[in-house]
């Protein structure tokens, strides 16, 4: 009864590390066309310009190690679960260390993506760089309007 138990406890607290590893991995949109909630209803400072040149870059979205700390942490007690004594010490550490590493590689390509970096010439003459998600297609000599709030700016038709 007692591994019965233990066995549900296990499940039970990888259940909860990988639904944390899923929410820490969400990223916010760098996109020209979303807005979050709080930028709703705000005034914004709009310039207008001429697409310069435009590059195709990758976005590496930030990490927190919740993906690391869930491998770790799955891998461990499915590695525990080999063998008795020892075996089960050495299993749950070698597990805990494939698991992080996995878990790394899992939150990295879960937070990256395609974006573009728009160089547009202003209409006073000043020359910008800015990056956005690829979710639309800009061309050198787009007329394009710069869009401006709170510090951050975004690129659009």
């Amino acid at each position: 009864m007692k591994n019965g138990i233990q066995s549900w406890k296990a499940i039970g607290a990888i259940g909860l590390i990988t639904l944390g590893a899923l929410t820490g991995c969400a990223s916010q949109s760098t996109s020209g066309s979303v807005y979050r909630e709080g930028e709703a209803r705000r005034a914004q400072y709009i310039e207008q310009g001429v697409v310069e040149s435009v590059r195709t870059v990758t976005i590496q979205g930030d990490t927190n190690n919740v993906g690391t700390a869930a491998g770790a942490i799955v891998g461990g007690v499915a590695g525990s679960n080999v063998g008795g004594g020892k075996g089960s010490t050495i299993g749950a550490v070698l597990g805990a260390l494939a698991g992080g590493v996995a878990g790394q590689a899992i939150e990295k390509n879960a937070s990256t993506r395609q974006g573009l970096e728009i160089t547009v010439k202003m209409d006073n003459g000043s020359l910008r760089a800015y990056v956005q998600d690829a979710d639309e297609a800009f061309r050198p000599g787009d007329r394009v309007r710069v869009i401006t709030s709170g510090g951050t700016s975004r690129v659009s038709h």
